[in-house]
């Protein structure tokens, strides 16, 4: 296909190729890929000893990288992706409560500085495929206008995987695009939608120039379901694969999912190779939330020997299937037991990139914990925080060794803990490295079910304990307070819900038949608000920062071409920022780069905090609407 340049982003800084490289040297800056795997369980690939579906694929890379089996994200999607894309816990964003349906009038706030813009920063192109569901009400929430120099794919939560329709809040429509233009689905149609995004990503890397380093975010709808009238879908050829395996047809048709997932996995590795720059590539791959078992949701992961699954804070729900692989890892072929957040990646990858996490970190929920994954370093955070819904009134709090579940409601289909779907034949036992397989025990049948609904606590030792089995909150009531008081602390520093109700104007049919923006913004504050952050903190990498304090370190970043990034400014909102005055400090700052003096970034505060007022009598209308088996 055929890449336009550079449309529109936050930042536009791509062309500004930055000399130092802060904690990789001066060597050429590294190539990001990251994977998002969607609502994939935890024993749903092989090299957590899983044998019903082999993935070799992910496997080789996972094993000799570093699998991060103390990792966490959030209980469903949305909140997870907006983690991942700032750094934040969604309740910063007002994005804690559920997902975005394709018909809500909002998204991530503009106030927002996204990953991709903080790694044009650094002189990244920026290039993103497959899901985005984090906002496209107004064309300002959609990707090309959150920082990513192109995007193929949709904009939604799921998509039908042939023929790419979407059937949310009663209407159908087509949700596929190539940056900001719908696709035909004539064009398209059958065409499976994991091998699809899969091309695209490939042909990326193929045409990508290597003088520039590349930001990959490859966000997979696999293994979501699709619609609800055929929400399982994969080619025959592999679904055949498990006929003789696999007892349950449902599972089949998964696992044929999740052996598309893994072949893309491999073609992404192989299309580096004939790159010429896997060597120099990191390589992240994650799932978005835990798997939907049984049914739920319309799909069939398995979080086996975990508590629950999707849309719940049980450890099924949250604690994710993930690696890092790279040659740049010190140690590799190892699993890392320390604690991990989604919201590190921000931080991490800016480092990964040459940036100055200091910068960020008073900012951003999220640590860099790129040493932790390199060298096994201890891991700088402690606490989690899971989640804190106020509206459904369920939060979930790890802190060290110990994790407090509040308000959660009893897990789906009144199973807790869901065994491993039943195989025709006995399958060979997958090569696992030590520590991948997390081994819980029998559970006894004198550990109770703790069940934390109606505003009561659980509180678990997530050393001794990884399954949830043996509530301790009555042996321990100190600490179930201690936690209590830090989810009042976290709820006191949160954005109000900001989730607002079906807008019938998003009819595709008044569309053409495709699903996109609706709105105008009438207000463009909090976008200029995100460009001078932004803007700022570019300025402020130039001139050294607070990792420029030594002399001869300051000032070194080449500014030639500086003044082509005011020809990416949208040019409406150019007289209205603060950019072309920042810019200019850089050509008056001789003496500065000279100095002692240090200077800082804060990132800007919201213009307006946008709140839904909880309606009376709610009842959250998908979880409650998807518990029974189809």
């Amino acid at each position: 296909m055929d890449w336009p340049k550079f449309k529109r982003a936050l930042l536009f800084a791509s062309i500004l190729l930055l000399v130092c490289s802060v904690g990789f040297g001066k060597t050429k800056k590294p190539n990001i890929v990251f994977i998002i795997a969607d609502d994939l369980g935890w024993d749903d690939v092989s090299f957590h000893g899983s044998p019903q579906i082999p993935t070799p694929n992910i496997d080789r890379l996972a094993n000799n990288g570093v699998i991060l089996n103390n990792y966490y994200v959030s209980p469903i999607c949305t909140p997870t992706r907006a983690s991942i894309i700032t750094g934040k816990y969604p309740i910063r964003l007002g994005m804690q409560h559920f997902v975005i349906y394709a018909a809500q009038p909002y998204g991530l706030p503009l106030d927002e500085i996204t990953l991709p813009q903080y790694l044009k920063t650094q002189g990244y192109r920026t290039a993103g495929v497959g899901k985005w569901h984090l906002g496209f009400f107004a064309k300002e929430y959609t990707p090309v206008n959150r920082g990513f120099d192109s995007f193929y794919g949709f904009w939604g939560s799921k998509t039908d995987y042939w023929n790419h329709s979407s059937y949310e809040n009663d209407f159908w429509g087509i949700d596929l695009r190539d940056n900001m233009e719908p696709i035909s689905a004539k064009n398209l149609s059958g065409i499976y939608g994991t091998e699809l995004f899969t091309y695209e990503a490939v042909d990326i890397i193929k045409d990508h120039d290597t003088e520039v380093p590349l930001f990959l975010y490859l966000s997979h709808q696999a293994v979501h379901s699709a619609n609800q009238n055929e929400p399982l879908q994969a080619p025959q050829d592999k679904i055949d694969k498990f006929k003789d395996t696999i007892d349950n047809e449902d599972r089949r048709k998964y696992a044929a999912m999740v052996t598309a997932l893994d072949q893309s996995v491999g073609n992404i590795y192989e299309a580096l190779k004939t790159k010429k720059i896997e060597d120099n590539t990191v390589i992240v791959f994650t799932t978005d939330n835990g798997g939907a078992p049984n049914g739920f949701n319309w799909n069939m992961g398995s979080n086996y020997p975990l508590r629950g699954g999707k849309d719940m804070v049980w450890e099924g729900g949250i604690k994710a299937t993930a690696f890092v692989y790279s040659d740049l890892i010190s140690k590799k072929g190892r699993v890392c037991h320390d604690l991990i957040d989604v919201s590190d990646w921000v931080p991490t990858l800016y480092y990964v990139a040459g940036g100055d996490p200091e910068l960020l970190q008073p900012n951003m929920d999220g640590k860099n914990v790129w040493e932790t994954i390199s060298r096994g370093e201890k891991s700088p955070r402690d606490e989690i925080l899971h989640a804190i819904d106020p509206w459904r009134n369920f939060a979930a709090i790890r802190r060290g060794r110990y994790k407090l579940v509040v308000g959660m409601d009893d897990t789906y289909q009144d199973e807790p803990w869901h065994p491993r779907y039943k195989d025709l034949l006995a399958t060979e036992q997958p090569q696992v490295i030590p520590g991948a397989v997390l081994d819980c025990g029998e559970r006894s049948k004198q550990d109770k079910k703790c069940d934390s609904r109606n505003g009561s606590t659980c509180l678990f030792d997530m050393v001794e304990d990884p399954c949830e089995y043996n509530d301790l909150s009555n042996q321990m009531p100190q600490m179930v307070q201690q936690l209590l008081k830090r989810l009042v602390e976290f709820q006191k520093g949160s954005r109000p819900v900001w989730y607002p109700p079906i807008d019938t104007d998003a009819d595709p049919g008044k569309r053409g038949g495709y699903w996109g923006p609706w709105k105008e913004l009438t207000d463009n504050s909090s976008l200029i608000n995100g460009w001078n952050a932004i803007s700022t903190l570019l300025v402020t990498e130039i001139l050294g920062g607070k990792h420029g304090d030594h002399t001869e370190q300051r000032c070194q970043h080449d500014t030639r071409h500086i003044d082509e990034i005011l020809l990416q400014v949208p040019p409406d909102l150019l007289e209205t920022t603060k950019l072309k005055d920042l810019i200019n400090r850089v050509n008056s700052y001789k003496d500065f780069c000279k100095s002692d003096a240090k200077m800082t970034w804060t990132a800007n505060k919201p213009v307006e905090v946008f709140a839904t007022e909880q309606p009376r009598n709610w009842t959250d209308r998908f979880y409650y609407r998807l518990r029974s088996k189809r």
